[in-house]
């Protein structure tokens, strides 16, 4: 136990990782709500492949702040190697989705993570995912959001 309380006092006296001037805002909803995956607002991401959408759980992906929003991912959709700018955690909710790492699409490379499975990424990090099955999953991450795709001629936003 004294251990693990060393270990946490150095871990929040360690100095942040980021630009000095980064100022994001907490997540601070303004009313409660309760949310249930079928009576979601679902709209298309642009940035996604073809059928993938997304509902907004709590905060905004266009400001410098923490948000969080679900993602549905049709069957066998492969989103191709991509980063993102700040880091984000991905924790599957329905579904298998398959995560590698890397600038080259490889499923050999990857895992095959199931519903209650989550992955952090770090800023800039090169990913890519896939599926055989509709995915549902929780995206928390600090925006402003973006996805820059490896290959330009990769992202749907293009096509």
């Amino acid at each position: 136990m004294k251990n693990f309380l060393s270990v946490m006092v150095l871990a929040l006296a360690a100095p942040t990782v980021g630009k000095a001037d980064d100022q994001i805002a907490r997540l601070a909803p303004t009313d409660g709500a309760t949310l249930t995956l079928d009576a979601l607002q679902w709209f298309p991401d642009p940035s996604l492949p073809e059928g993938s959408v997304i509902a907004l759980v709590a905060g905004n992906p266009g400001a410098a702040e923490v948000f969080m929003v679900y993602v549905k991912l049709p069957p066998n959709t492969v989103i191709a190697p991509h980063t993102h700018p700040y880091a984000e955690v991905v924790t599957v909710l329905q579904g298998s989705v398959g995560n590698g790492h890397g600038d080259t699409f490889d499923k050999s490379k990857g895992t095959m993570l199931g519903a209650g499975s989550t992955f952090v990424l770090p800023a800039g990090h090169a990913h890519y995912l896939w599926n055989d099955e509709e995915v549902i999953a929780l995206l928390t991450a600090t925006g402003p959001w973006n996805i820059t795709y490896v290959n330009p001629a990769d992202d749907p936003r293009t096509q």
